[in-house]
């Protein structure tokens, strides 16, 4: 396993909660008096999360042929790849031991997270600090470390393979689809539901009924806190007329080390796979799973479309980029719907390619 250099840096402090979505009402729990001075708890202290894990051994072939030689992960998002933003989140959160969980093929995602001692010689040289910081940040940003899953055999064996580093120790799953904007907090939340609750948490968000299929889904009940549901059922991808609500897992897991006992009991389930949602139904069984509910900004890069709309939307919140992008935005679908208009009208392809010619010399 490889391992990258320390680099130390002061832990953030817990965040506070933000709004969140809409969970059944119920009154809210009363909370437990301060034993009196001088009196020391008998409730254990549950231990602080510090690990992540950010499984990366799939084959990307949803963006084939881009990912024959590329690592998925490693798509850039504006001008950093998108494994980097999760590593970053994970960072922010007070997470500076991460594993990353990868496969053949995957080398490039070791050597972005590492020194570029070359490039960073040339970049000094030139006296260029603003891409000389850039290059040398994912480095910095926490202790990492770089583990084979072998076979793919799904998500739930991804997390399994995290478990001699991981130990006995709770730690959090990211998933790199899924990019939370830092202004949304999420991770930071389900530490705190982690820290209070014990168990494991996952993230949830309240999707369409069409998209539920799309999704690992919770059957839920109140917990008497805002934003926090207890989950007493997980279904993997279920049929709309199935699902047991509309609340879908999203990326953002703090788990339990007792999943690993779990996980390897767990049979293959749907697709020939470990899921990992599987594991976590056994475990909701018992009563120790919680989730967050989210309903903040979140970007999914798990196909085309999506990654495309990431993309566009993470350009034009760029102060940067973004004002000279959006103008140019506007420009393009003012353009779009001109050409629908003479789509519509039957003019003749000649004519609207005449059009196009015409508003990109600035002459319509």
């Amino acid at each position: 396993m490889a391992q990258h250099d320390r680099h130390e840096r002061p832990r953030p402090s817990a965040p506070s909660a933000p709004s969140a979505g809409w969970v059944p009402a119920v009154p809210a729990a009363p909370s437990a008096s301060a034993p009196p001075a001088g009196c020391v708890s008998a409730v254990p202290a549950v231990p602080a999360v510090r690990k992540a894990v950010v499984p990366a051994a799939g084959l990307g072939t949803r963006f084939l042929p881009a990912t024959k030689a590329t690592p998925k992960e490693m798509l850039p998002v504006v001008d950093k790849p998108a494994i980097q933003y999760v590593v970053e989140e994970a960072a922010a959160a007070g997470l500076d031991d991460v594993l990353m969980v990868t496969g053949r093929h995957k080398r490039a995602i070791e050597d972005h997270f590492d020194h570029a001692f070359e490039l960073e010689q040339a970049l000094a040289a030139k006296g260029d600090t603003v891409r000389l910081d850039a290059v040398r940040d994912p480095a910095r940003l926490a202790d990492i470390h770089h583990i084979r899953q072998g076979d793919p055999l799904g998500l739930g064996h991804a997390v399994l393979c995290a478990r001699n580093h991981v130990g006995d120790q709770p730690f959090a799953v990211l998933l790199g689809d899924d990019l939370i904007d830092p202004r949304d907090e999420l991770l930071g939340r389900m530490l705190e539901v982690r820290e209070r609750h014990a168990g494991s948490v996952v993230a949830l968000m309240e999707v369409p009924v069409e998209q539920v299929a799309l999704y690992g889904c919770a059957a839920v009940e109140p917990s008497g806190e805002d934003g926090v549901v207890r989950v007493t059922g997980l279904v993997e991808k279920p049929a709309p007329e199935n699902a047991p609500s509309r609340y879908a897992v999203i990326g953002r897991y703090v788990l339990d080390p007792a999943v690993f006992d779990v996980l390897e009991r767990t049979e293959p389930g749907r697709g020939g796979e470990i899921q990992l949602t599987d594991a976590l139904q056994e475990l909701a069984a018992g009563g120790t799973v919680h989730g967050v509910v989210f309903s903040g900004r979140r970007y999914d890069t798990g196909d085309k479309a999506d990654y495309l709309r990431t993309v566009v939307r993470l350009a034009c919140d760029r102060d940067d980029l973004g004002p000279e992008f959006v103008s140019w935005l506007k420009e393009f679908v003012t353009e779009l719907e001109e050409l629908e208009e003479l789509e519509e009208t039957g003019a003749p392809a000649r004519e609207r390619s005449r059009h196009v010619r015409a508003r990109a010399t600035g002459a319509a």
